[in-house]
């Protein structure tokens, strides 16, 4: 599984400190996600990111 985030990411950087092996903030202060596979060991951070995401800006893709 991978995660993408969108536009409606307002930058809160909550799935970053989540879960930095797949997410991290841009130089533009909005979040990004690793172009990768989730690992095993880190799927469940990553979906914790994802569903505390307040403006739901992430994606399973």
């Amino acid at each position: 599984m991978r995660y993408k985030v969108n536009e409606n990411c307002i930058g809160c950087g909550l799935c970053a400190s989540t879960c930095p092996e797949i997410f991290s903030m841009s130089d533009e202060g909005t979040a990004v996600a690793k172009d990768i596979d989730v690992p095993e060991e880190q799927q469940a951070a990553a979906a914790e990111a994802k569903d505390g995401c307040p403006v739901g800006a992430i994606e399973e893709v």
